[in-house]
């Protein structure tokens, strides 16, 4: 498929003492799909990193970088299978995940507080500083950390409720009981700045979202693969991706046939939101900045204060749900009422059903090739070379011309790691794309040719990464 990108990084090897340069040993592998890359661009301007565990034979560690769309489904949009976490591994991750998939300014990224994350994130030449980046923690992995020092599931859910309030009150509120429990709890939780982990200090790049979504993700993607092969592996992630693409295009397709503007998630809390709005009196403060004082008449939460100021201009309430979440909370469609304005203009455009489908549209219309056995041998559609220390030309099968050869190593037997580590890059482009930028090669690929290479990585000693 054109637009496929794989990252390849391998280093050189001694065997038996000598430099093998026809060898070299699997490092780690970055990968993502075009349709991935297109649908983040009208995904919630954030992204959610985390890792799972490999049971198959040599092990490892996958790292996923994990999107959502406007209508609450979650999206997997990069992988890395690297040694594990440290420093260099989340480097090489972010590096690649920057420059292919998540360009955009004032990204967000939710990830857990390892330090390896820290460092990558915070590297001064790797475009995630602020005000290009912002990163928060899960706060899933904010409470596993607290409950280590911490015993008990109550003080853990206290955490928890303070981490999810929207308001500075009802976050007070929570860490007040929390330091009636233990007051090292609370000096605990201050040692973390709390633009990180609460919600209603991140000034709404959150979206609302608190955790990290892997646990939806190995569920959707990668339930049943972590224990195979490299390959399989990559061609597991192709499947199901390919799945949800069609499936949810379809899905999406279907309602903007029916006239809908909006996401059903968005929907059903804007008919929510309206049965609230009925409880309120509206009363206008600033004509020429749309700004309103609403006051409930009946109490519509625990922590409902007896008046918010709304302002449709800036599209902000006391109540932090329309910055939080980016569409009218019910005092906003109360005012929305009283002036008689529709309220569809202050949506976020991520939960437009247009929106929606333009994630899945390029994977719908355009779907993922089925990869199959006969894609794995025989003369491949476009020329390939893959570039590493050193090169060497065979006669092709059939004799399709030269093939270009590198053995890989992927286990550790009688090796010794020698020299600096190569790094391949395959991008599937239309062939008035090619281009070489130093070390890193970008080749003309197909997708079938990213698939014939990592193929034989599955054995102990790769064979031949070849094209015609």
């Amino acid at each position: 498929m054109p637009g496929t990108v794989a990252v390849l990084r391998t280093s050189p090897v001694r065997v038996g003492g000598q430099l093998d340069e026809s060898q070299a040993y699997f490092h780690r592998l970055f990968w993502t799909f075009s349709p991935c890359i297109e649908a983040f661009r009208h995904c919630k301007p954030l992204v959610g990193i985390d890792i799972t565990h490999l049971y198959g034979k040599y092990g490892g560690t996958l790292l996923v970088a994990i999107a959502q769309d406007g209508n609450s489904n979650i999206l997997s949009v990069a992988f890395a299978l690297v040694e594990g976490e440290n420093a260099e591994s989340w480097s090489f991750f972010f590096s690649h995940l920057r420059e292919h998939v998540t360009p955009q300014p004032g990204l967000l990224v939710i990830s857990d507080r390892h330090n390896g994350i820290k460092a990558a994130l915070e590297a001064p030449d790797g475009g995630w500083l602020p005000p290009f980046a912002y990163r928060a923690f899960c706060i899933r992995h904010v409470a596993a950390n607290f409950a280590l020092t911490f015993k008990g599931k109550d003080a853990r859910r206290l955490l928890v409720n303070a981490a999810y309030a929207k308001t500075e009150v009802e976050f007070h509120y929570w860490f007040d009981i929390l330091r009636s429990e233990d007051p090292a709890m609370c000096d605990w939780a201050n040692r973390i700045e709390y633009s990180l982990w609460t919600q209603h200090c991140n000034e709404g790049r959150r979206f609302r979202h608190m955790t990290t979504n892997i646990s939806e993700c190995v569920n959707s993607i990668l339930k049943g693969v972590r224990n195979l092969l490299v390959c399989s592996l990559v061609k597991a992630t192709y499947g199901r991706l390919a799945e949800l693409f069609i499936r949810k295009g379809r899905e999406a397709e279907a309602q903007l046939g029916t006239g809908q503007q909006f996401s059903q998630h968005l929907v059903k809390c804007i008919e929510a939101n309206l049965k609230m709005a009925r409880c309120f009196t509206v009363t206008l403060y600033d004509r020429d900045n749309s700004e309103f004082t609403v006051a409930e008449i009946t109490p519509t939460g625990s922590f409902s204060l007896d008046s918010y100021r709304v302002s449709l201009a800036s599209q902000t309430c006391d109540c932090v749900y329309f910055q939080a979440l980016h569409f009218p909370c019910p005092h906003a469609l109360a005012c929305c009422a009283y002036s008689q304005l529709t309220w569809e203009p202050y949506v976020h455009q991520v939960y437009r059903l247009s929106s929606v489908f333009s994630v899945y549209r390029m994977g719908s219309h355009l779907p993922f090739r089925r990869v199959s056995g006969r894609h794995m041998t025989g003369r491949l559609s476009s020329r390939t070379r893959i570039r590493g220390v050193r090169e060497r030309v065979v006669r092709g099968p059939l004799g399709y011309g030269p093939i270009w050869t590198r053995q890989i190593r992927t286990d550790q037997r009688d090796v010794d790691f020698v020299g600096s580590r190569a790094t391949h890059v395959v991008v599937a482009h239309s062939s008035e794309e090619q281009s070489t930028h130093g070390v890193m090669s970008s080749c003309v690929a197909s997708f079938d040719t990213f698939f014939i290479s990592l193929s034989h990585l599955d054995s102990t000693i790769i064979g031949f990464l070849t094209c015609t």
